[in-house]
């Protein structure tokens, strides 16, 4: 399986470098794809991202893929979820399961991000972040200068943990893709 992986590597990495491999490398983002073939709903994948994972690593042993993303699927509703963000609709609760997260835009006149903020993003992208676009994209977070709220703090904390969950297990999803499937 080694042997396979540097041979998929070295086609990947060559064409990254412009120059010519062996042949085009296939590195698809099929997302939803991966849960129907694994037999999941959108809604599963979504919503548990190991059965994501999963699902990414029967693609990958299944098809001559060189490269794969370890989780296709790249909205997980345990982070979308604990900082309440108002921007997804997600398989199975505002969207049919078997539909994938959909981007939800509100009226022009209440876009979470208006023409003139785009100074104050620039200045401060931090600062922009934090006081006024996650107030806007989050049921949660409050706006600078309101009261702080228990909700507000929990969401801080829910989504920090969400992220050190889900991000820690790329590194042994990788380890497993290129093990088990030599992508």
């Amino acid at each position: 399986m080694e042997q396979l992986y540097q041979q998929r590597l070295k086609r990947y990495v060559t064409a990254m470098r412009n120059e010519k491999p062996d042949r085009v490398p296939l590195r698809p983002f099929v997302a939803e794809f991966t849960a129907k073939y694994a037999g999941y709903t959108c809604q599963e994948v979504t919503h548990d991202y190991r059965l994501a994972f999963e699902a990414a690593v029967r693609c990958a042993r299944d098809f001559d893929w060189d490269a794969v993303v370890g989780n296709m699927v790249y909205v997980w509703t345990g982070l979308t979820q604990a900082i309440g963000l108002k921007y997804y609709a997600t398989p199975g609760l505002e969207i049919d399961v078997n539909t994938g997260f959909q981007y939800r835009e509100p009226p022009e006149d209440e876009a979470f991000m208006q023409p003139e903020d785009y100074e104050a993003l620039i200045e401060d992208p931090t600062g922009f972040l934090f006081n006024v676009w996650l107030p806007r994209v989050s049921t949660e977070v409050v706006d600078a200068g309101s009261p702080c709220t228990y909700r507000n703090n929990l969401s801080f904390l829910k989504g920090g943990m969400a992220m050190l969950s889900y991000f820690g297990a790329f590194g042994p999803q990788a380890q497993r893709l290129r093990t088990e499937c030599g992508t």
